[in-house]
């Protein structure tokens, strides 16, 4: 309704959103009324060109702090037999806007804010950086594979990364198989932690997908939109992977809603998926600002194409600090040239140079907001909607802060790899972890967009 490209004066289409959107007046009052309805912006929205369709329009409205509550309620007042088990998933690049927020350490932050999910009738809070494992893993995989093809496959490189939304969207609503073909298959970590629980957990607790209401906080509003995709969408059990996403900052409006502080929060700690275990310190992958895609696929594809082991990457700024490229040179040659992309300028300027054939790298982390996943629109924005610069910075310090862990060197995601997945090469490997993008027919009108 925001965009600039829609008809603003529709108001047969404003009133089909309000049906759709609005409560049927039988829903019980409650005290979270007063909470705003999820909505994207023109400012906020990372996949503009009016792609948003009628229905999606009324889902994402959905995918707030009402529906949040709804099941909250409905737990507490139903028949026991329709219950939902809530499980909330925390995305690792918003644990640092709330110990940044709430001047506390990225593991108090963490334990503080399973302590107010819980307070609030959620039942496990899980850290989703096991989903980023499997991701990574997945993505280096597949990285081998097409640079070793690609002499044989006109579209196995370059590859680009998969973990963002924004980027996903806007590749297969507007730049068509040109580039969707290029797109790593690998599940984001988001859908991969989809799979997790409804998958994997559920089976372990011995309950169906449906009766689980899994919630994600994560630091940008595209996740909303990447929960609604179809593939990520069991029609057995008429569920979801993802049942809903709140930003980081509807979660603090939550919070003052409640009138909590963090301070003043139990300190819980975050769940396990696994009966055996208890969840550690928090962790994180290579990357300043994000999951660290490059840096991981660079060292492994350096060992694994050219024997090489690359302790320290070194990062090359060209026009901008937000394109970023990293080389690997062998006998005199340049073997592996990756580059960092961030924000729609550098990604429109990437794509420019690959329809004139001028795209030289094998590998490119592709990520919608300028600045990586830190400066999500979810986090760390004004009340005018510009980020938040000194407590981005504080964020960015904390972020860097928290230990490395390897992908490799995670016990439980091998342990499932066998036990869960039949084999790193099964075909329950691809159907879990791997998807498929490809473009969606949009009007001419949409080819025109300008960034």
């Amino acid at each position: 309704q925001e965009c600039s490209k829609k008809q603003k004066n529709d108001d047969t289409q404003s009133a089909s959103v309000d049906a759709l959107s609005s409560n049927d007046g039988s829903e019980e009052k409650n005290e979270f009324d007063t909470l705003a309805n999820a909505k994207i912006l023109l400012s906020d929205c990372l996949a503009c060109d009016s792609c948003m369709t009628l229905e999606e329009g009324a889902r994402v409205f959905q995918q707030n702090q009402k529906e949040f509550f709804r099941i909250l309620n409905l737990n507490k007042k139903c028949d026991t037999s329709k219950h939902k088990v809530l499980a909330v998933s925390l995305c690792p690049q918003s644990l640092p806007y709330f110990a940044a927020k709430f001047n506390l350490s990225v593991n108090e932050a963490a334990k503080r804010l399973c302590g107010f999910l819980k307070s609030l009738g959620v039942h496990y809070v899980f850290d989703t950086t096991i989903a980023a494992d499997f991701s990574i893993l997945e993505s280096q995989r597949e990285f081998v594979q097409r640079y070793q093809r690609r002499n044989q496959e006109e579209h196995a490189l370059p590859m680009f990364a998969s973990a963002c939304p924004g980027w996903i969207r806007y590749a297969e609503r507007v730049l068509t198989n040109l580039v969707t073909s290029h797109i790593c298959t690998a599940k984001s970590p988001q859908q991969i932690m989809g799979s997790l629980v409804k998958g994997y957990f559920a089976r372990q607790k011995n309950l169906s997908p449906d009766k689980i209401f899994h919630v994600v906080v994560a630091p940008c509003y595209d996740k909303k939109l990447e929960a609604l995709r179809e593939d990520f969408y069991t029609a057995l059990y008429n569920s979801a992977e993802v049942d809903c996403v709140l930003t980081s900052g509807e979660i603090v409006q939550i919070m003052e809603q409640k009138n909590v502080s963090m301070k003043d929060v139990t300190e819980v700690a975050v769940d396990s998926l696994f009966d055996d275990l208890k969840e550690g310190d928090v962790v994180r992958h290579d990357g300043k600002r994000s999951d660290g895609y490059l840096e991981h696929i660079f060292k492994h594809a350096a060992k694994e194409l050219f024997g090489v082991d690359v302790k320290e990457i070194t990062y090359k700024a060209l026009k901008n600090k937000d394109f970023q490229e990293v080389t690997l040179e062998k006998d005199g040659e340049t073997v592996l040239r990756f580059a960092a992309a961030y924000g729609f300028r550098n990604i429109q300027n990437m794509v420019l140079k690959l329809k004139k054939g001028k795209f030289f790298y094998h590998f490119v982390e592709v990520l919608a907001c300028p600045g990586g996943c830190l400066n999500g629109k979810g986090q760390a924005q004004t009340e005018d909607g510009k980020p938040d610069r000194a407590l981005l910075a504080q964020m960015e310090e904390v972020y860097t802060a928290i230990p490395v862990r390897l992908p490799e060197t995670n016990l439980q995601v091998q342990r499932m790899y066998q036990d869960w997945l039949e084999g790193v090469d099964s075909k329950k490997v691809q159907d879990t972890l791997h998807t498929t993008y490809s473009a969606v027919n949009q009007s001419t009108s949409s080819l025109d967009i300008k960034w």
